[in-house]
């Protein structure tokens, strides 16, 4: 197993999906922070803004994908972390696109697929 160093941040408001990402990337050598939504997500970033890459889900209580995004892109600390978004929303590649993200993987995830896009980021 390759050691990245880098840490990555899941913002998933669905728990088996946030932790599967997170084992997932672990198993992979990242360190995985994680979020159930955007505020929480801002607070991690808060105290590490460190993270290479954010992997973002579009629809989630307390504050979503788009005002988490806003939020991120307002802060100039946080706004050249790249975001990939993580969504069932077949309209979300568009989506993504709107938010100025990297990328865009629909659920269900192509682990393999996705790993291939986090490691051109970190």
């Amino acid at each position: 197993m390759v050691q990245h160093h880098e840490q990555i941040l899941v913002v998933e408001d669905e728990t088996d999906v946030r932790e599967a990402l997170a084992i997932f990337f672990e198993t992979e050598g990242y360190d995985v922070l994680q979020a159930a939504n955007g505020e929480e997500a801002l607070a991690l970033l808060g105290a590490s803004p460190t993270v290479c890459l954010i992997l973002l889900d579009l629809f989630m209580p307390v504050m979503d994908g788009w005002a988490f995004r806003r939020a991120q892109l307002a802060d100039a600390r946080l706004a050249a972390i790249p975001v990939i978004v993580i969504s069932a929303d077949r309209l979300a590649v568009e989506k993504a696109k709107d938010l100025g993200a990297r990328g865009c993987h629909l659920k269900p995830i192509d682990f393999d697929r996705l790993r291939t896009d986090v490691d051109a980021h970190c």
